[in-house]
C-alpha cells in the first residue's frame, strides 16, 4: 500500500545510523534474570524495583479476583465501571500518601495528561523542569496555559520564572521526583519553599520514587518530610508497585474535579479486577515487607560503586537508576548489544529520549538481584566496555 514512503525513508535513515531498534520479547517472568532468545541473562532494564511483578501474594490476589469478578469491568468508571475494589484501592493510596483522596488512571502517562489538561487554562502558567518526563511535556501541550521551562534543577532559574509570572491566575510548578534517565532527585525542599514564597502550586511526578524513596516507599514528598506541603502527587502502579496504572493523590476538591474533568479517566474503561486487586496487595506488601527497599538500596550502592571504579561515567545518579553515559548514539546501542551477547540485558537509550550526545545504557538494579549476579554484571560491563574502548 502506497502512502507511507516518507516514514520508511526515515526508518531507513535510522537503520543506516545504527539507531533503529527491534522490540525484545522476553520468554520468562520479570526477575533478576530473564530469558531472551532461549538464553538466560541478567536483567538490568526493568522497573521491577522490588520484585513485585511476580510476588506470590500479588499472583494470588489477581487470580482470586478473576475467579470472582471476571476478566474485565465492561465500562468506564463514571458509568458502570466503578467496583468496590476501585474505591478500596484509592482509599488505600490516599492513606499511604498522606493525602485526603486519590484517583487511579490507566497509566502514569495518562495521569499527567489528565491532571494538567484539566486544571490549567489560558489564565494560568505552568513552570516545568527542562528534563521532565515526556508525559508531563505532552500534558502541558494539551493545555492552553502559558509555559515556562526552567533549567534542570536550577533554583535560581525557577525563582526567576516565578518572579516573571506573577500576573497569572495560577502558577503550577511541575517536576519529576526522580528523573527517569539520569536517576537524580529533584531538590523538592527548595522547590516547595519557592512555591510558598511566591504563592504557586507544586506538582510532583513520583513514578520512579514510588516504592523507592520515603518511608515504605511513599515517594519524594515523604522522603523530604514535605507531607501536606505539595499540592499534587502523581505516581505509577506500573514500576515498583509491579502491576499497571497511575494515580494522583491530592485534596478531595482536586480529585472530585478530575472525576468530572479528567478526560483519560472519563473516557477509558476501568482497570480489570486482576490489576486492581494486585495493586491493593502491592500496597500491603510495601507496608509489611520494608526489607525489600533496604535490599534495593544495598544493591544500588554496590553496583554504582562498581561501575565508578571501572571508570564508567554514571552522571549524577542518586537512585537505583544508574546511566552509563557513552555519548554517541550508535555506540550506546552497540554497547547494549554487546552486553546482551555476554549475558546482561541493559537497553541503550538515545535521542529523542535523551539529548543528542548524551546516549547511554540505562541500568536499574532491583531488590531481587544477588550480589553474585551484580558482580557478574560488572564483570561483563568491564569486558564489553574495554572491547568497545568506552573504558581503558
Amino acid at each position: 500500500m502506497k502512502g507511507f514512503e516518507y516514514l520508511q525513508a526515515e526508518l531507513d535513515e535510522m537503520k543506516k545510523e545504527g539507531t533503529f531498534r527491534e522490540l525484545v520479547p522476553l520468554e520468562s517472568d520479570q526477575g533478576s534474570k530473564v530469558v531472551i532468545n532461549g538464553k538466560e541473562v541478567i536483567q538490568l532494564s526493568s522497573n521491577n524495583y522490588l520484585g513485585l511483578t511476580s510476588h506470590p501474594r500479588l499472583r494470588k490476589a489477581a487470580l482470586k479476583s478473576v475467579e470472582k469478578y471476571g476478566a474485565g469491568t465492561g465500562s468506564v468508571r463514571t458509568i458502570a465501571g466503578t467496583f468496590t475494589m476501585h474505591m478500596e484501592l484509592e482509599k488505600k493510596l490516599a492513606k499511604f500518601k498522606h493525602t485526603e483522596a486519590a484517583l487511579v488512571f490507566q497509566s502514569g502517562f495518562t495521569t499527567n495528561q489528565g491532571v494538567l489538561s484539566a486544571i490549567l487554562t489560558a489564565e494560568d502558567v505552568v513552570i516545568s523542569d527542562e528534563l521532565n518526563h515526556a508525559s508531563i511535556i505532552d500534558g502541558i501541550r494539551l493545555t492552553k496555559a502559558a509555559r515556562r521551562i526552567y533549567k534542570h534543577v536550577n533554583m535560581e532559574d525557577l525563582e526567576k520564572a516565578l518572579q516573571e509570572t506573577q500576573n497569572y491566575r495560577k502558577r503550577l510548578i511541575v517536576t519529576d521526583g526522580v528523573f527517569s534517565m539520569d536517576g537524580n532527585i529533584a531538590p523538592l525542599q527548595k522547590i516547595v519553599e519557592l512555591a510558598e514564597k511566591y504563592d504557586a502550586l507544586v506538582m510532583v511526578d513520583d513514578a520512579h520514587a514510588s516504592g523507592v524513596l520515603g518511608k515504605n516507599g511513599r515517594g519524594t514528598v515523604n522522603h523530604f518530610g514535605l507531607d501536606g506541603r505539595v499540592h499534587i502527587q502523581v505516581g505509577t502502579l506500573s514500576k515498583a508497585i509491579g502491576v499497571l496504572g497511575g494515580y494522583v493523590a491530592s485534596t478531595r476538591t482536586l480529585i472530585d474535579y478530575l472525576i468530572h474533568k479528567g478526560r483519560p479517566f472519563l473516557f477509558s474503561t476501568s482497570h480489570p479486577p486482576a490489576v486492581t486487586e494486585a495493586n491493593i496487595e502491592a500496597i500491603n506488601v510495601l507496608l509489611e515487607e520494608p526489607e525489600r527497599i533496604e535490599t534495593l538500596w544495598k544493591n544500588t550502592t554496590f553496583f554504582k560503586e562498581g561501575l565508578k571504579n571501572l571508570g564508567f561515567n554514571i552522571g549524577k545518579s542518586e537512585t537505583p537508576i544508574t546511566p552509563v553515559i557513552v555519548g554517541d548514539e550508535a555506540l550506546a546501542h552497540q554497547f547494549s548489544d554487546t552486553l546482551l551477547t555476554y549475558g546482561v540485558f541493559a537497553q541503550g537509550i538515545a535521542f529523542p529520549t535523551v539529548a543528542k550526545g548524551q546516549a547511554r545504557v540505562r541500568t536499574i538494579v532491583t531488590s531481587e538481584h544477588s550480589k553474585e549476579e551484580l558482580q557478574e554484571a560488572l564483570n561483563i560491563f568491564e569486558k564489553a566496555g574495554k572491547e568497545l574502548k568506552i573504558i581503558s
